[in-house]
């Protein structure tokens, strides 16, 4: 019997489990390829473990020639069984990670119509929805996941996700606040609420959010950052400017906090210091136009204008952000008007 032979078994009784140990021992073995990583690539995305699943899919799906045998097993497994819903799944997940959107939108929608009581599909099928931009359709198949499972924290948590980039906060809120009180230390959970409080002006309960989200995961440079922005918002710099140290010592080429550090430090007259950290946040990010308006302003005070005009002229056309193009170009109006000439 092989181990090609048992994973197909295996997909077919639907049992995920003996599938990852099956897929395990095949790839192991002489006949491993990208078909046995591939397996495992979605089992891993079934079990939530999506870092192990992008290692999976390194060595299954990137390149050309291994999708393509992937492909041809997952067409002959959905020929020779195509009344298995769970085959069409993987089917599914198969297209969808090689771009194939709407023929993996066909296939999940065939999972469902063969196995009417399994979450995945709708999960999955809800990705796709949100990666094209079709909120209300990846909200309907998340909920339904959820209801299919209500002990599914990835789902309440995409689900809340998907409400909130659809604007909808008071419904984003709830799932993420049921996410923490079945896992109270679940830092996505707190994360996202904070964000979700932010959104919705209630600064001080984001805070003490994200505060038990760094207590979670201290070595977070991008909590840090989060933390920082909203002592910022209340006025303390001194707290802000902190955490914005802290997240440069968790990792000192961690461009947003080097530039808002510079910027904290500009207003503080620390010239020389805010340069340096500018500095730090070009170096990871070249087209970072805060920093590199913050670099221009520096030179505006050490009185180089042609310098400052150089460095404000390529924040200008750095910036993506319609309002702050707007004031970079009312304050090249004001103060050195012509620059922009």
């Amino acid at each position: 019997m092989s181990d090609e032979w048992t994973v197909e078994q295996a997909i077919l009784d639907g049992n995920w489990d003996a599938v990852i140990d099956a897929a395990r021992r095949w790839m192991q073995s002489d006949t491993a390829g990208p078909r046995a990583f591939f397996i495992l690539n979605a089992m891993y995305l079934l079990k939530g473990e999506f870092a192990l699943a992008w290692r999976m899919y390194a060595k299954s799906l990137q390149e050309e020639s291994d999708r393509a045998e992937v492909y041809s097993w997952v067409e002959r497994l959905s020929q020779t069984y195509p009344d298995a819903g769970s085959v069409w799944l993987i089917h599914g997940m198969c297209l969808a990670q090689s771009g194939q959107t709407e023929p993996a939108i066909a296939s999940y929608h065939k999972t469902i119509h063969l196995v009417h009581d399994s979450p995945f599909p709708h999960f999955f099928l809800a990705q796709l929805y949100q990666r094209m931009g079709q909120a209300e359709k990846a909200i309907r198949a998340y909920r339904q996941a959820v209801r299919l499972d209500p002990d599914w924290l990835v789902a309440k948590l995409n689900l809340g996700v998907a409400y909130q980039e659809h604007g909808q906060l008071e419904m984003a809120i709830p799932q993420y606040r049921a996410i923490i009180k079945r896992a109270p230390d679940n830092v996505l959970g707190h994360m996202n609420l904070a964000c979700a409080l932010a959104e919705q002006g209630k600064i001080d309960a984001a805070l003490q959010e994200y505060t038990l989200s760094v207590k979670l995961c201290p070595d977070d440079a991008d909590l840090r950052c989060a933390r920082a922005a909203l002592y910022d918002q209340k006025g303390r710099q001194d707290l802000a400017m902190r955490e914005y140290q802290e997240a440069l010592r968790i990792n000192p080429e961690f461009g947003p906090a080097a530039t808002e550090a510079g910027w904290i430090l500009l207003e503080k007259g620390q010239v020389d210091s805010a340069l340096d950290n500018f500095s730090i946040a070009l170096r990871a990010n070249p087209d970072d136009a805060r920093a590199m308006f913050g670099v221009g302003r520096v030179y505006d005070l050490k009185r180089k204008p042609e310098i400052a005009g150089d460095h404000y002229q390529r924040a200008l056309q750095l910036e993506a952000d319609p309002s702050r193009k707007t004031a970079i170009l009312n304050f090249i109006d004001k103060i050195v008007g012509g620059y922009h000439d």
